[in-house]
């Protein structure tokens, strides 16, 4: 019998061989690693085998993997050995991470693609992807934690301003989102969510305002809520008027509403129904769009989609004329080529469409910048609108069409602009060191601005008791004699005066300064003013960062993800906007 052929051990093909004895046959009770020659006990589990073969030849795999030079070959995947419990256990917290954050669906850890990445990263060590079930508690736990953070933060901030709106998810529920803005010890403006909460009531407005008085609550912030923005819908007027807080009527809503009526009452109308059907041509055909991408490129202009308006997607019309204009060649040029229906613009009507881009344009501007929550919007809205009503004065050059439009316009807003909360604007602007001069105001408001920050300032200025003991310091006894003595006002009744007259001559900063930083480096000259500048210019301008919480939950609450929690939805999408802040 030939007893040459060394034997190998089970699954560990290749790396061990049965010891042989003297007389030639093989000893089934010790195995030789073929590696390094070590000598091993074997009692048919081949775990201390592994052990070694991952601790000391951990390039070392099958065969079958392919050779390596030098006689190695590389490692299969299923050999490696488990990852410690803290690596692991990290890595199962970025993993729900990753998911709450970029709004990634929970099922995700269950692709087989997913398990190759996380095996390859892993290097030689194994590393199963936690369960469904494990992901949905780290979250709720992050939740918990980061909740508390967030908690902090509003329990040492003076003053908090609320944004709120109502949004409907792809499965008809009705949800409200609320979010919080405040102003830092350290002057840094903060934004964030509070809730996505489902609602099941009918929004009446005692319904709404009970809604944003539990999330109040909830926050433990009731007493801090300053004013709290919404759209001008007629419930969340009713609903604010039900409240205690100030209210804030967005106002890039209102600029949309005034674009809206305005252009519906000019001569435009017929030219952007026409400019609709003809992007609407291209955009519902391919083959159109092709050929409209070969004429820009034959034109050496960029080759871009055209865009359609919609309703209620704001500056989606000037950002349509403005791809009508920019590719009017390489449309016509396209038509001509087709035979089509459409009824083209003629040359007046592109007139049209390239005034209406100039229009509009300003008022495009003007909501991007009232529409941002990293700076302060609230203090620009009076030097926007301000801006805007110059934009829109009419000159000799305009044609009749658009002297209507502009008149229009310029009506329409004004008299939307009175419904706003004008005491409140204008207090924010003259606590910016950039608008403090007040030249958007008449000049016969600025004074009365002045003097209402005076009478908030006598009423932060702490009251003193006078002394009238007769058994007091004979220096506090001269002092109260000489006070009692006096005609001229007390340091109390002239102290704020002197620190409005001392900001007032104060330099104002440029346009692209931040106002905050301003206030940080000038907060010890002016600390009164300064706790009623962290309250005006906290406030937002507009709902958009509620809107921006609501394109998160659209991202989270899709068809394939309709039957999600409550619970759930409010997590993941606060989830998304608090470590997306980070």
């Amino acid at each position: 019998m030939d007893t040459e052929p060394k034997e190998v051990v089970g699954p560990l093909d290749g790396k061990f061989e049965f010891k042989k004895n003297k007389d030639g046959t093989l000893n089934k009770q010790a195995v030789i690693c073929t590696l390094c020659k070590k000598e091993f006990s074997f009692h048919r589990s081949t775990s201390s085998l592994k052990y070694h073969i991952n601790a000391k030849h951990a390039f070392v795999g099958s065969s079958s993997s392919g050779a390596r030079p030098g006689g190695l070959v590389q490692t299969t995947l299923t050999e490696g050995r488990a990852l410690s419990k803290s690596i692991s256990e990290n890595l199962t917290q970025k993993i729900a991470k990753w998911i709450a954050k970029d709004c990634r669906p929970i099922n995700i850890v269950e692709d087989k693609g997913l398990a190759e990445v996380l095996q390859v990263a892993s290097r030689d060590a194994f590393y199963k992807p936690p369960s469904r079930g494990t992901v949905m508690t780290k979250i709720h736990d992050l939740y918990k934690t980061e909740k508390k953070k967030k908690k902090e933060d509003l329990a040492v901030a003076d003053y908090v301003a609320l944004t709120g709106d109502h949004w409907t998810s792809v499965s008809n529920n009705n949800y409200l989102g609320v979010t919080a803005h405040h102003i830092t010890k350290t002057w840094e403006l903060k934004s964030f969510a509070l809730t996505t909460m489902k609602t099941e009531e009918r929004h009446f407005a005692e319904a709404c305002a009970e809604q944003f008085l539990t999330v109040a609550r909830k926050w433990e912030i009731e007493g801090k809520v300053t004013t709290i923005g919404t759209d001008s819908a007629r419930n969340m007027i009713a609903a604010a008027r039900l409240l205690t807080f100030e209210h804030m009527p967005c106002i890039a809503h209102i600029l949309q509403r005034s674009i809206t009526v305005s252009l519906s009452d000019s001569g435009f109308v017929h030219a952007l129904s026409k400019s609709r059907k003809i992007v609407g041509h291209f955009k519902h055909s391919p083959a159109n769009t092709a050929e409209l991408q070969a004429q820009q490129a034959a034109l050496g202009q960029k080759q871009e989609p055209l865009v359609q308006d919609v309703p209620t997607r704001w500056n989606s019309t000037v950002d349509m004329v403005k791809r009508l204009n920019r590719n009017q060649a390489a449309i016509k040029a396209t038509l001509d080529q087709q035979q089509h229906k459409l009824i083209m613009l003629t040359p007046p009507e592109w007139d049209k469409v390239q005034r209406l881009e100039t229009l509009l344009e300003p008022c495009r501007y003007v909501t991007e910048i009232l529409g941002g929550e990293a700076y302060v919007s609230c203090s620009v809205v009076l030097p926007a609108l301000c801006h805007l009503r110059r934009v829109m004065e009419v000159s000799d050059e305009d044609p009749a069409y658009v002297v209507r439009f502009k008149t229009a316009f310029k009506e329409d807003l004004a008299s939307r602009q009175e419904k706003t909360n004008n005491a409140w604007l204008k207090l924010a602007t003259a606590l910016d060191p950039r608008f403090k001069d007040l030249k958007t105001l008449p000049k016969s408001e600025r004074e009365e601005v002045w003097t209402t920050l005076g009478g908030m300032l006598h009423e932060l200025s702490p009251r003193r008791s006078p002394q009238t003991s007769e058994d007091g310091p004979p220096k506090k006894k001269m002092s109260l004699l000489l006070q009692m003595c006096s005609d001229s006002d007390s340091d109390e009744e002239v102290q704020p005066g002197r620190d409005i007259h001392r900001y007032r001559a104060e330099p104002c900063i440029s346009m692209e300064d931040c106002p905050l930083q301003w206030w940080s480096a000038h907060s010890g000259a002016h600390d009164k003013l300064a706790l009623l500048a962290r309250k005006y210019l906290a406030t937002p301008a507009s709902t958009v960062p509620c809107e921006r919480l609501f394109s998160v939950a659209g991202h989270i609450v899709q068809k394939k993800r309709s039957a999600l929690l409550s619970e759930n939805v409010n997590q993941l999408v606060c989830l998304s906007n608090w470590l997306k802040e980070e």
